[in-house]
């Protein structure tokens, strides 16, 4: 903990002279942002001002993101902000290009900003970790073109090493697994329609309610391909015939357990593995 705690000083210096004004944290309920919101109200508290805590509601993320968001800024004591976004058509990306992350969070954070404009407030904070910076992350383009902070990024903080202080620090979600983008789910160049994107949200939810904690549920046309972790697999195997009837009855043709387990960003490798090809933000 000695390292994650020199981390997490270097970001309470940072809030430190941010939260002389009222700041703004994008929040999507996770625990990365969930650090990050309790460290900023933290900061405000100490100087009267303020934490706005932004969170999207898209059919794009699960539904009980929002209210979880909405819990964990209560806990905070931050003042919460729902705003809705229809990813797909707004952002562009119904196609699954390449760039999705990146024409989501332009989109995204474009509709934060005129929040941030109309409260009268400079500086908005996200919770992109050390960790994200090494992969596929087309998304923290857009951060930089708008001057989003990222404050864990910048303190050098693990993905580990936020739930260990998540923890520390009595963040609600530090055990929560991560929830990334629906879309995720998807090759790249797919069509995706909102009927597909709640047949793999309930497919997910079905999967961990089996008592499963990271899982996947990738999309390749009519094949569904379960990623959870390694060691689950021959437990998942076993319950197979009960699984795949469950994921049938949601309108999935044939189901599939991915033998490497679950990895975040799985549907990345093909463009990491095309020749001369460089995808680093």
């Amino acid at each position: 903990m000695t390292v994650g705690n020199e981390k997490y000083n270097r970001l309470e210096k940072m809030l430190d002279e941010w939260a002389d004004e009222d700041i703004i944290v994008a929040f999507s309920g996770g625990v990365d942002s969930g650090l990050l919101l309790k460290a900023a109200c933290k900061a405000a508290a100490e100087r009267g001002t303020a934490v706005h805590a932004v969170t999207v509601m898209t059919r794009l993320h699960p539904r009980s993101d929002v209210s979880t968001a909405r819990e964990v800024a209560r806990e905070t004591g931050a003042i919460h902000h729902v705003i809705e976004i229809d990813e797909l058509d707004e952002a562009g990306i119904s196609d699954n290009p390449v760039d999705r992350c990146y024409r989501c969070k332009k989109s995204i954070f474009h509709k934060i900003g005129v929040l941030a404009e109309e409260l009268g407030i400079r500086h908005i904070l996200e919770g992109t970790n050390e960790d994200d910076l090494h992969e596929y992350r087309p998304g923290l383009r857009a951060l930089k073109e708008l001057g989003i902070l990222s404050p864990l990024a910048q303190c050098g903080m693990t993905k580990r090493e936020v739930r260990e202080l998540a923890a520390h620090y009595g963040v609600s979600v530090a055990e929560r697994p991560s929830s990334p983008c629906l879309a995720t789910r998807f090759p790249y160049g797919t069509h995706i329609t909102y009927d597909q994107i709640q047949m793999i949200e309930e497919g997910e939810a079905l999967i961990r309610k089996m008592g499963f904690y990271n899982v996947r549920l990738r999309l390749h046309g009519d094949i569904a391909r379960i990623e959870v972790d390694v060691e689950d697999i021959p437990e998942l195997a076993r319950r197979g015939e009960e699984t795949a009837g469950q994921l049938r009855k949601l309108g999935f043709g044939y189901v599939t357990v991915d033998l490497e387990g679950f990895r975040s960003g799985s549907m990345d490798e093909t463009l990491q593995k095309q020749k001369g090809e460089h995808y680093d933000d």
